[in-house]
């Protein structure tokens, strides 16, 4: 459609073919030259933009498109010198743009050439050359604007492949690091118990004890690289909290990753998931309860009388009374403060002038020379 609202620059040819003033032969020639020249056109634009075509096409198209508007501007009245303005479009649209440029000033060229041959071409070719030029350019840039565009998804789409097979094999090597060993051991055991169970079930006894204590233990290793693998991160979180405001409609003000002023000893994954646990309430509540419109998250190390602490502030502007208050707590915000309580950690909640506002500190480990470097 934006593509089709710029062909009503193409009623100056047809004002002339109606016009009366060529012989009809003239005028059906005309207009037979007009249809093929808009196919062409058209087929190339969209074409090109949609699916690459090959170069000894879009040369071919761009050379009949360029010498059938010479020959219509040429043999007709000067208002079929517009048709230069949608060759020099389809140049910048179809070539790269090393080749875009010298085809676009020929084709401006060529319009300028041919228009000063009548003083009514001069008026056409004045107005004319300044479209031709923008346009063609203009479409030089768009083209190259859908290129990245395009390479860019496709960048994402095998970060996101990739992401996941390291994931995969994270996740392998994994399994095999907790498992390999002990189902190894396990078979042994097994064998070797089923050997000795006729001659010396105390032997076997042993061996099958011995082989209790083995799936246990890999029971208990399995489940907690499950639970590793549950264990909700912070950076995770802040992202999933951009996407979920995004999709409700709420203008989202929330940074892409952990501040850069922590401490060497970070957070510990407890804290961390205290502090994703928090964000994830938080960002729940503002889409199903605050009515707001817009949202904000910061994430700010700072340092107390009890040691440095990870702030999490997360403040909307939707339902809330004037003035500060404390906030009745339900069962979300108290089950963040009990987990909050685990770690040391701190919750504050209440309503603000301009919205509501939750505000929770998690202990950060101190760095070996200081609390900050």
């Amino acid at each position: 459609m934006w593509i089709g609202i710029w062909l009503a620059f193409l009623g100056a040819p047809l004002s002339d073919i109606f016009s009366g003033a060529h012989t009809p032969g003239v005028d059906v020639l005309g207009g037979l030259g007009l249809a093929a020249f808009v196919a062409v056109y058209l087929g190339l634009i969209f074409r090109h933009t949609a699916r690459t075509l090959d170069a000894r096409t879009v040369y071919a198209a761009l050379a009949f498109m360029f010498t059938l508007s010479l020959l219509l501007s040429a043999t007709l009245d000067s208002p079929w010198l517009v048709l230069f303005v949608y060759t020099s479009v389809a140049a910048g649209a179809a070539l790269p743009a090393p080749f875009a440029r010298p085809a676009i000033l020929v084709a401006v060229a060529a319009m300028v050439v041919t228009g000063l041959w009548t003083d009514e071409g001069r008026d056409f070719v004045t107005s004319l050359v300044i479209p031709a030029l923008l346009g063609g350019f203009a479409m030089s840039g768009v083209r190259q604007l859908v290129r990245t565009t395009v390479e860019l998804r496709e960048a994402r789409a095998t970060v996101a492949q990739l992401a996941a097979n390291e994931e995969r094999l994270r996740l392998a090597r994994d399994l095999h690091d907790l498992l390999g060993h002990s189902l190894s051991l396990i078979t042994l055991k097994s064998e070797l118990a089923g050997r000795m169970l006729p001659e010396r079930p105390e032997r076997a006894a042993e061996q099958v004890a011995d082989i209790e204590r083995v799936s246990r233990q890999a029971l208990t290793d399995v489940r907690e690289a499950v639970s590793g693998y549950r264990r909700p991160t912070l950076p995770g979180e802040l992202a999933g909290a951009r996407t979920t405001l995004a999709v409700a409609g709420i203008t989202a003000d929330v940074p892409t990753g952990l501040p850069p002023g922590l401490p060497d000893g970070g957070l510990g994954e407890k804290c961390e998931a205290a502090l994703a646990w928090s964000l994830r309430e938080a960002v729940t509540n503002v889409v199903r309860h605050s009515a707001a419109r817009r949202c904000v998250v910061c994430l700010t190390p700072r340092q107390t009388l009890e040691g440095p602490v990870l702030e999490l502030t997360v403040e909307d502007d939707g339902v809330g009374t004037a003035g500060t208050g404390t906030a009745a707590f339900g069962n979300g915000l108290t089950g963040l403060t009990e987990r909050l309580g685990e770690v040391g950690g701190t919750l504050e909640a209440g309503s603000t002038r301009g919205g509501f506002a939750l505000t929770v500190r998690a202990p950060l480990a101190p760095a070996p020379d200081g609390p900050f470097r």
